[in-house]
């Protein structure tokens, strides 16, 4: 039987008693033991709406109810003749199929709540799992991003910049039409600001700077980066000509006090170029800024102020930058 509903387990108690009298086992004792049987059905779940299959077996004069992995004792019978089996076996089976449709109907109303109930719960349990996961993404991308970033300028730190460069550096080489620029940017005489003004103006001056970077790169496209000091770098997915706009834009801004270094992958590019000389390239560039005077921008090792390689930008030099 299957005892979903209060009334299933009413009629397999029942069925019990009756098989232990027809039987002529000890219903006192079949009683006791169906009293104990109630409670441990309730305690596994009976009656709850949803499905608990038991069943009752004859075994060695011996009469068990099984569910699940349990058996339990109902009675010791003394005698157990094939005939009377037989009679009990068909007259439970005729009582079975004969059960009040109203029991049906109760029946199916109480798995078909029980059922809803347990949906509710599911996604209510869902709901709650998905919201738990939320927020552990969010505090890792917090806890990710306070790891990259400088907490004086709020830029990116040189541990994203390795990152994000290598990342993208790969992409650049192997779509052999997008172009990829790298600018490493040095304050000029910074310690001599910070010497003469003290270091809360030598802060708000890095801050300036950071400003400055981020309001000539695109959001989530470009990238800008603080080594740590003066030293500071920006990534962008463009070619030189505009690699040297934005260094016009962030030297004017800075009043002439920023040395720039540009390395560029453009579509001329060597399959063989490396990270290392990537970076080198731009590293030595700025170190060519410097030795011409400071204040300026060479790209691949040619001065900004070269319209030969740097066309419309040429104007800067008319500024005298």
């Amino acid at each position: 039987m299957d005892l979903a509903i209060e009334s299933d387990l009413q009629n397999f108690v029942c069925f019990l008693m009756e098989s232990v009298e027809r039987l002529q086992g000890n219903v006192f004792r079949a009683s006791l033991a169906c009293l104990k049987l109630n409670q441990r059905f309730r305690l596994a779940g009976a009656c709850c709406g949803q499905t608990f299959p038991v069943s009752a077996h004859l075994k060695n004069h011996r009469l068990l109810v099984h569910w699940d992995e349990n058996e339990y004792p109902i009675v010791q019978l003394d005698t157990a003749e094939p005939p009377m089996i037989d009679q009990l076996r068909d007259y439970l089976r005729k009582s079975t199929e004969s059960i009040d449709p109203e029991i049906l109907i109760q029946r199916n109303e109480a798995m078909a709540h029980h059922l809803h109930e347990t949906q509710v719960r599911a996604e209510q349990e869902l709901a709650g799992l998905e919201a738990k996961l939320l927020h552990r993404q969010t505090q890792l991308q917090i806890s990710i991003r306070q790891a990259e970033t400088d907490p004086l300028t709020g830029l990116l730190n040189r541990r994203a910049f390795d990152e994000k460069l290598d990342l993208a550096f790969r992409h650049t080489m192997r779509q052999k039409s997008s172009p990829l620029s790298l600018m490493m940017l040095d304050l000029d005489y910074f310690k001599d600001i910070n010497d003469e003004h003290g270091h809360q103006y030598g802060d708000n001056y890095l801050i300036k700077m950071a400003k400055i970077i981020l309001s000539v790169i695109r959001e989530d496209v470009d990238y800008a980066f603080r080594f740590g000091g003066d030293e500071f770098a920006m990534m962008i997915h463009s070619d030189y000509v505009t690699a040297c706009d934005k260094a016009r834009q962030v030297i004017q801004q800075m009043d002439g006090r920023v040395s720039i270094g540009i390395s560029t992958i453009g579509s001329h590019r060597h399959d063989d170029l490396t990270l290392e000389a990537f970076i080198h390239q731009a590293d030595s560039s700025l170190y060519e800024a410097k030795h011409r005077g400071r204040g300026r921008a060479v790209v691949g090792g040619c001065s900004i102020n070269d319209a030969k390689l740097c066309g419309t930008v040429c104007a800067m030099k008319e500024s005298g930058v």
